[in-house]
């Protein structure tokens, strides 16, 4: 008899930095709905949602949702232990999503562009939504499959995709220290938030897996 552990360590860290990086979005987005329910303007007014914010509400509650919740289902060990929990939430997740994609989709379609942004912006947010949601169904497809392999990959991606926000805070405060502000500037951080989330997905993706290791008891 023995007790198994993974190799790889801090993988009980996983989320910490996951929710972190979540943390200006969600902050901002919560800021958001308290101003659209009649609370304190504790952020600028956005006139582009006056009337009918129903989309910009369904992509804050849904990425909040797919930001917190999906930050726990990379812990390998918690899988393992708990995997119909890991189900449920999963199916959970894809919905949540979904509607992040196509709540934001529809934004980007339906509202006026946001004031300082571009054409660039614009182009982006037409291919990386679509790729949130395909990414989603084909992760779902492959669990279903049985090939965990490229569900995990897929799976890995979206939540890369899904958490861009977080790090454009940080490539847009870059950007303006570095180049100034601009409508090119702002489109190009935004943009490089996405880059830089997909290519540590990849990293993460092709990497090694952790070896189990038994321990005597």
């Amino acid at each position: 008899m023995g007790v198994t552990h993974d190799r790889r360590p801090g993988q009980a860290l996983v989320p910490v930095p996951l929710l972190a990086l979540s943390l200006v979005p969600l902050t901002a987005g919560t800021l958001r709905l308290v101003q659209l329910a009649g609370g304190p303007d504790a952020m600028p007014a956005d006139d582009r949602f006056t009337g009918l914010p129903v989309a910009l509400v369904a992509h804050i509650l849904a990425a909040t949702v797919y930001a917190v919740l999906g930050a726990f289902q990379f812990l390998p060990r918690f899988r393992r232990h708990h995997l119909a929990w890991h189900r449920r939430v999963g199916r959970v997740l894809a919905g949540a999503g979904l509607v992040v994609a196509g709540s934001a989709l529809w934004m980007t379609l339906v509202y006026a562009p946001q004031p300082g942004t571009g054409e660039l912006l614009f182009a982006l947010r037409l291919v990386v939504a679509p790729a949130l949601a395909a990414s989603i169904v084909l992760g779902v497809r492959a669990a279903r499959s049985g090939d965990l392999a490229a569900h995990r990959a897929w799976m890995v991606r979206a939540y890369a995709i899904g958490l861009a926000a977080g790090t454009q805070a940080f490539t847009e405060g870059l950007g303006e220290a570095l180049f100034g502000t601009g409508e090119l500037v702002g489109d190009v951080a935004k943009g490089a938030g996405w880059v830089i989330n997909l290519l540590v997905a990849e990293w993460v993706i092709r990497r090694p897996v952790a070896r189990r290791v038994v321990v005597p008891a």
